[in-house]
């Protein structure tokens, strides 16, 4: 075996999401997403020169469980993505969904449907949001190695991002990810399972579409997260207010005081360091 293919066994024994399974899991776990390097065996041999064949979580190397602080005031700010499962109608097999998020206006910027998780995938998502909005300050995500790999480094250098992550198994830490993917998942019209990949892609088209023009988001004054992105919320706050005045106007005595509509959040947070207790030295801010 060459000294490469060795790192690359050890790269992914060392992975997080990979650390809790045998090395016999991991081989056969990435066989499935075709990735091969060597033998099942000389993977064992490999596991076994460096101590893994055991609990491996005690031997994975960690970055520094700092807090991402991470402030929005507007809109292509700070961008959040994340990847989840589409189940498959066939045993064994499912889809990733890839979705980049705004984090001011909750807009869906961009996604893609595949059969596995690769970085180059995830570049190829960024470079075409970033075509179709503007490039944004900073990208947060979790610590999966399509996020963390060299393929996104190089190219968040590239564009001039800062790159931002989650502490190692911290869900809280991408919160507006999280957020989007439960609200798509309980969605009436939610598959229970998707009978291909065209028909994933099919429903997503659908369904990001929706979201984006035509959810009330609670988050943000229950306008559409794209006329928060756009700045057009505003005439629709417009609307509503003069809805509210004129029905406070034919009946004040139904009210206690004179309503108002709600406006857009002045900002968004993803661990906003007012509202929690973290000593400083533990904290950051992107």
């Amino acid at each position: 075996m060459t000294a490469e293919e060795k790192a690359a066994i050890l790269a992914h024994l060392g992975d997080e999401h990979l650390a809790d399974f045998s090395v016999s899991q991991v081989f056969y776990r990435l066989l499935d997403e075709g990735i091969y390097i060597a033998s099942e065996a000389s993977w064992h041999r490999v596991a076994r020169s460096r101590n893994l064949t055991g609990d491996r979580r005690p031997h994975a190397t960690h970055p520094a469980k700092v807090v991402p602080e991470l402030h929005a005031t507007g809109p292509n700010q700070v961008w959040s993505w994340d990847i989840t499962v589409l189940p498959s109608i066939d045993r064994g097999r499912n889809f990733k969904l890839y979705v980049i998020l705004d984090v001011f206006s909750r807009f869906i910027v961009g996604w893609r449907i595949e059969d596995c998780e690769r970085g180059f995938m995830a570049v190829e998502m960024l470079t075409t949001a970033i075509n179709n909005n503007t490039v944004p300050a900073v990208l947060h995500a979790d610590r999966g190695s399509p996020m963390t790999g060299e393929e996104m480094t190089a190219a968040l250098d590239a564009f001039g991002i800062i790159q931002s992550h989650s502490r190692p198994h911290v869900s809280n830490d991408n919160p507006f990810s999280e957020s989007q993917f439960r609200t798509m998942k309980y969605d009436l019209d939610y598959p229970r399972k998707f009978r291909s990949i065209e028909h994933a892609r099919e429903w997503m088209t659908g369904w990001a579409e929706a979201y984006n023009t035509q959810h009330r988001h609670s988050g943000i004054g229950h306008y559409t997260p794209e006329s928060v992105h756009d700045g057009t919320w505003t005439t629709f706050h417009n609307r509503r207010q003069a809805a509210l005045d004129d029905a406070y106007q034919r009946n004040p005595i139904r009210y206690t005081r004179k309503p108002h509509a709600e406006v857009v959040h002045l900002d968004s947070w993803i661990n906003n360091p007012a509202k929690r207790q973290t000593p400083p030295e533990l904290s950051q801010t992107g």
